[in-house]
């Protein structure tokens, strides 16, 4: 055994010798374009490196039959891939539309006239000299910006008196809609602060500095203020949330990760930390972000929720990576553990960054398969079941077959040797999106959500105190959900607010949730 590995060593050294300069002139992300894959496809074959090394001497007959079985499966794979690309290029009977040199203005942008007249000396004919008359004009659209303004809103409420009989007693319209009682800020304000601080990364320093080019001066600290006053306030929605979560019947979770400063700076020194946001995904319409000073998977404090502790108050389809973090929830029988292929494929790419040729086996088949889920993207979860059994389970057994037949004889200190282990021991929760039309074949959606959270958090760098955390976790949740939702999150907060500061019953609250809301 100990040879064997000697040798297999020995073997990929030389491998990525003879593969670098071809590999360097590739910029090798984890989009592998398809004449990279193409070219590194045919390396595999007229090089044989699909082909193990024979062993001399015990065991030769084992090995070479191991070597004709992964050249078998890889060969076959190949085979089905090709096929698939093929089917879906025999499909597409009809060609695309042509699309247009320019994408045109959305409709229901409002549309002003700017009336250009012809110059006064070329209103005369040239043969008669009579002015000419307008029969028409050309028309074209220009897209242009109306500077935004700051207003000052008077709220004029009306009271009403009796004069029939000079009763003291009137009465008066209610108070108009603020964030918290006595405010000098509307929510459309407040909406536009939290927006901008939370889903485009506008540090509270640079947006009163718009706010000082807009004519008005305003201070951080009350800016700072605002951002509370407004997370607080919608606190009862991003509980709504979590209950929403909890009930979905596909929850995807993935962390990340959220600076912090600790102590008070007078009985403690205060120190920056890591802190961990846990995004959960419920049925791709809830976004839901739980903060905690750790990223530990549970918590005794009575108040801070780790993953493991959301896990214990639910059931079902679960989509997470293989974090040793999630473990002890994914034991439970009522829990179903899916994986998430973008992580496996991940493993493969990163093989395929160190040299490792024979990775680009195992991405060409994800290619497939992520084309036919692009098919079933729009279709409902029977239909989609279907399509997967078809077509991509097929696939995804062959993939299972290759890697099975090399893993043993593949060092697991190198990169593609743990691509193997990777995906041979998570084969189960990566194949369960063959099982359910419902279950998604990746986590992508919640990592797509962190993009945001990385570029806000990138911007102000940390969260000024665990309350600063726990409001930055409201807010990536109400605006993550709109962003699944595709609803426009400042016209959705302007909205909800005022119903809040009015009061609402809490079972009332879910249905105020943007998924719920109206395009």
């Amino acid at each position: 055994m100990v040879q064997l590995v000697a040798q297999l060593v020995a073997r990929n050294e030389a491998l990525e010798l003879a593969l670098a300069k071809k590999l360097r002139a590739f910029k090798t992300t984890e989009k592998v374009s398809p004449d990279q894959l193409k070219l590194l496809l045919e390396t595999v074959a007229s090089n044989g490196l699909a082909e193990m090394p024979a062993i001399a001497g015990e065991g030769e007959a084992e090995a070479g039959s191991e070597t004709s079985e992964a050249e078998g499966a890889a060969d076959q794979l190949g085979k089905m891939v090709e096929n698939e690309r093929n089917r879906r290029a025999t499909e597409k009977t009809q060609p695309p539309p042509a699309r247009p040199r320019r994408t045109p203005f959305p409709p229901n942008l409002p549309r002003e006239d700017n009336l250009i007249s012809v110059p006064d000396s070329q209103r005369p004919c040239p043969k008669c000299g009579i002015e000419r008359r307008c029969t028409g004009h050309d028309v074209s659209e220009v897209l242009e910006l109306v500077p935004a303004r700051v207003i000052v809103r008077r709220d004029l409420r009306e009271k009403l008196a009796c004069d029939a009989c000079d009763a003291p007693h009137f009465t008066r319209a209610p108070l108009g809609d603020r964030v918290v009682q006595g405010g000098q800020y509307g929510p459309r304000f407040v909406a536009q602060l939290l927006v901008d601080k939370y889903r485009d990364g506008l540090p509270l320093h640079r947006q009163r500095e718009r706010y000082r080019r807009l004519g008005v001066e305003v201070s951080v600290s009350t800016l700072a203020d605002q951002v509370a006053y407004g997370a607080e306030l919608l606190q009862p929605l991003w509980r709504a949330i979590q209950i929403a979560a909890l009930r979905a019947d596909v929850l995807h979770l993935d962390g990340t990760s959220l600076a912090l400063f600790s102590g008070d700076g007078k009985d403690t020194k205060r120190r920056k930390k890591l802190g961990a946001l846990w995004g959960y995904v419920g049925d791709q319409d809830v976004a839901l972000y739980l903060f905690a000073p750790s990223g530990h998977a549970t918590f005794s404090d009575g108040h801070t929720i780790g993953p493991a502790d959301f896990l214990r108050l639910r059931s079902g389809y679960t989509v997470a990576d293989a974090a040793t973090v999630f473990d002890q929830a994914f034991k439970r029988e009522d829990i179903i553990e899916c994986g998430c292929n973008m992580h496996a494929r991940r493993y493969f790419v990163k093989a395929l960054d160190g040299g490792e040729a024979r990775a680009a086996i195992a991405i060409d088949a994800y290619q497939a398969l992520y084309g036919i889920e692009k098919e079933a993207r729009d279709l409902e979860p029977r239909e989609r079941l279907r399509l997967r059994r078809e077509r991509s389970a097929p696939i995804f057994n062959k993939l299972l077959e290759w890697v099975e037949s090399i893993k043993d004889d593949e060092p697991p200190s190198l990169r593609f040797g743990r691509s193997l282990k990777y995906f041979s021991n998570q084969q189960v929760p990566l194949s369960q999106f063959l099982t359910d039309g419902r279950v998604p074949i990746d986590n992508g959606i919640v990592e797509r959500l962190h993009v945001r959270a990385a570029l806000t958090r990138k911007n102000f760098l940390f969260a000024g105190s665990e309350r600063g955390a726990q409001s930055a976790a409201v807010m990536f949740s109400l605006l993550g959900s709109c962003a699944l939702c595709g609803i426009d999150p400042v016209e959705y907060l302007a909205t909800v607010m005022p119903i809040l500061a009015r009061g609402v019953i809490e079972k009332d609250v879910i249905d105020l949730l943007p998924r719920s809301f109206p395009l």
